[in-house]
């Protein structure tokens, strides 16, 4: 069975605050590429929950992350509708995106 990594390095400072971040990819192609926020899901199968790791660098804009969580938000709703075939509610996850930018102020 093939393998492959994806790795984050995260340097804190000493309040165990994210100062720098950065990626792997091995397959992708990415090698120690600098980012200011990550967000990774994984689902316990066993507890049927998320799990999730949350990070950002205290030099990540507001602004800057305001877009980030609008495409995240964007990409849920498309793998949704990927997932289950439902496209009336990834439309609804969509326009909620599409609220949530508005009230974000990133989006007129």
């Amino acid at each position: 069975m093939r393998t492959t990594n994806i790795n984050i390095r995260v340097e804190l400072d000493e309040n165990q605050v994210p100062e720098k971040m950065f990626w792997n990819a091995e397959d992708g192609g990415i090698e120690n590429e600098e980012t200011k926020a990550t967000m990774i899901s994984v689902w316990d199968d066993a507890k049927k929950e998320a799990l999730r790791i949350d990070l950002w660098t205290k030099e990540m804009p507001v602004d800057d992350m305001k877009m980030f969580l609008h495409q995240i938000l964007l990409s849920i709703s498309h793998t949704y509708e990927k997932a289950t075939g439902e496209e009336d509610v990834a439309q609804w996850l969509e326009e909620t995106a599409e609220t949530f930018a508005v009230k974000a102020a990133i989006k007129m």
